[in-house]
């Protein structure tokens, strides 16, 4: 008879190399070689004429040169994964890289997974944590979150050239610790319910230990990697906070881990007016899981005034022009049975989310 372990499996998806440092991304040519001989490069135009040059020069150099590329990414749609698709397939390309931000690096791993070929992430800003992570998050071309897209497999490497990350506006590096921040959150309620539910796939201790490593860093780190990228210095602060954002967060949401933070994101993406990014959003997001959870208003008032140190918005006025009188619709959108909210461990109604949205404004305002 075949042994089923009560606590059901432990389960983590990673990528199968993790490079991190300055000047990192002249070795591209070399990890390529290891895995094609055909890359196709998939980026956004701003993001692309900023590295081209190196890129191409890295891949010759490795002798094989990039057989094409599309620098038109504005948004992970399911159009643009098709159109792409449709080009990399024309000139045979058997590895495709993700080069640019969260957009650009989830439709080169959703095109790399229609194609059946490895996909690399050369992230070129710190915005997010995607760049490691088996599934592509799917918009409208108006950036109306659509669905979390899970691939079969993550990118066989993640390159970030810390002289390019670093260097990049400084609002990404907040942007991306926005996201990271969330996971020392999410993972642990994750974790809770599918103990309880005694679900097939269980969270990693390993998982839950560096999420907490993480939300350490973003503690002790972030401010001073915020400043010395400010001024255009970078330094172990900064280095810390990349392998925080690209690394480490990933630890927690590779093989599931979303939860509140995440999909109050995709309720207040579907609203007019909201005018943050993604990382900036569910730093709000996570806010309102906190309070979901009742946790110590100590606890609370710490990350919310983290928060307003890095300038992530801790009310709601700060996350655009919003309708007050249609938050209830973005509290029903995060409550959809096909999200997130059903990996917290306890049953979370629109109700509940709309009361934790107007309770942590408050706060904020308290605060501000």
């Amino acid at each position: 008879m075949r042994y089923l372990p009560e606590s059901g499996t432990r389960k983590m998806i990673l990528p199968s190399k993790y490079v991190q440092g300055a000047g990192v991304l002249n070795q591209l040519g070399t990890y390529v070689k290891q895995y094609g001989e055909r890359p196709f490069v998939v980026s956004g135009r701003t993001s692309f004429s900023k590295v081209k040059a190196r890129v191409q020069a890295s891949l010759l150099s490795a002798g094989i040169p990039l057989v094409g590329y599309v620098d038109s990414v504005t948004e992970c749609t399911r159009a643009k994964i098709n159109e792409v698709s449709a080009k990399a397939e024309e000139i045979d390309a058997d590895i495709i890289i993700g080069c640019g931000g969260g957009k650009a690096v989830d439709t080169a791993k959703a095109v790399a997974e229609k194609l059946h070929v490895p996909s690399i992430s050369v992230p070129t800003q710190c915005a997010t944590n995607a760049d490691g992570m088996a599934d592509a998050v799917i918009f409208t071309d108006d950036h109306k979150f659509v669905e979390d897209l899970h691939l079969s497999r993550p990118p066989v490497l993640v390159l970030v050239d810390t002289e390019i990350v670093g260097r990049a506006p400084p609002q990404y590096i907040v942007q991306g610790m926005g996201d990271a921040l969330a996971c020392a959150f999410e993972k642990p309620a994750y974790a809770a319910s599918q103990r309880a539910k005694k679900a097939g796939d269980q969270a990693t201790t390993a998982a839950l230990d560096v999420n907490l490593r993480c939300f350490q860093t973003l503690m002790t780190h972030g401010l001073q990697a915020k400043k010395d990228v400010e001024a255009g210095k970078i330094t172990e602060a900064v280095e810390a906070v990349v392998e925080a954002i690209k690394l480490q967060s990933g630890f927690g949401f590779g093989g599931g881990g979303c939860a509140a933070a995440h999909a109050v994101h995709n309720g207040l993406t579907s609203l007019p007016g909201i005018a943050r990014k993604h990382g900036e959003i569910v730093a709000f997001g996570t806010l309102v899981q906190m309070v979901l959870e009742k946790r110590p208003m100590g606890e609370i008032e710490r990350v919310m005034r983290w928060c307003k140190s890095m300038g992530l918005p801790i009310r709601l006025q700060e996350l655009g022009q919003l309708d007050r009188g249609q938050l209830y619709l973005a509290a029903d959108k995060a409550c959809d049975p096909s999200d997130s909210m059903v990996c917290m461990p306890f049953l979370v109604t629109p109700r509940m989310v709309l009361d934790a949205m107007e309770e942590a404004d408050k706060l904020g305002n308290a605060l501000s």
